[in-house]
C-alpha cells in the first residue's frame, strides 16, 4: 500500500496482481498502455489519455497530464508511511528535531554524541529488539543537541533517543 497526495488530499492506493483500489474502492477504469509514459483509460463510454510528464525519484513526486489537465502527485511508499507513524518523517526541510525509538529495546551502541553533525542516512545508534540488531539512521540533516539514552539502557516505543 502507498499514499498519493493530490491537491493536499491523501489517497490510499493498494495494488494487487489483479486489481487496484483507491481509498479501498476498486478502480473502475480499464487501462491500456500505449507507450512507456502514456496510458489510455476507459470507464464506461468515457475515454481519456494520461501521460507521465516528469518524475523526481528523490522527492517522490511526479507530474502527469490527464486529458488537457496537469497535476503534481506526491507519493509515499510503505516505508515513508511507517516512518511517519514512528515520528521519523523526513518530509519538510530535511532537518530533524528528534529521533524516537521505533520499538521497545536495548541500546547496544551509540554512534553520536552532543555536538556531532549528522547527515540524512547516517547511523546514529543500534537498538536490539526481539534478539535482532536494528540500525537507526538519521532521517535528516542536523547537529546532535542531546543524547537522551545510554549504552545498555532499555527504551520504550516512541521514547526520545536523540534530540537535534
Amino acid at each position: 500500500m502507498f499514499s498519493v497526495i493530490l491537491q493536499d488530499t491523501a489517497h490510499s492506493v493498494e495494488k494487487t496482481e489483479d486489481s487496484i483500489k483507491v481509498n479501498q474502492k476498486p478502480l473502475a477504469w480499464d487501462m491500456k498502455w500505449i507507450g512507456d509514459r502514456k496510458v489510455h483509460l476507459i470507464r464506461g463510454n468515457e475515454s481519456v489519455e494520461a501521460e507521465l510528464l516528469s518524475l523526481d525519484r528523490e522527492s517522490k513526486s511526479l507530474q502527469i497530464r490527464v486529458g488537457y489537465k496537469t497535476a503534481t502527485l506526491q507519493l509515499k511508499d510503505r516505508f515513508d508511511l511507517l516512518l511517519e507513524q514512528m515520528g521519523m518523517s523526513a518530509a519538510g526541510s530535511g532537518t530533524v528535531k528528534d529521533i524516537k525509538a521505533p520499538m521497545p529495546g536495548l541500546i547496544l551502541d551509540l554512534k553520536v554524541k552532543p555536538g556531532d553533525e549528522v547527515r540524512k542516512g547516517d547511523v546514529v545508534l543500534i537498538l536490539e529488539a526481539m534478539k535482532m540488531e536494528n540500525i537507526i539512521k538519521s532521517p535528516g540533516d542536523g547537529v546532535v543537541k542531546d543524547v537522551k539514552v545510554a549504552l545498555k539502557q532499555s527504551v520504550e516505543k516512541n521514547q526520545v533517543l536523540i534530540q537535534f
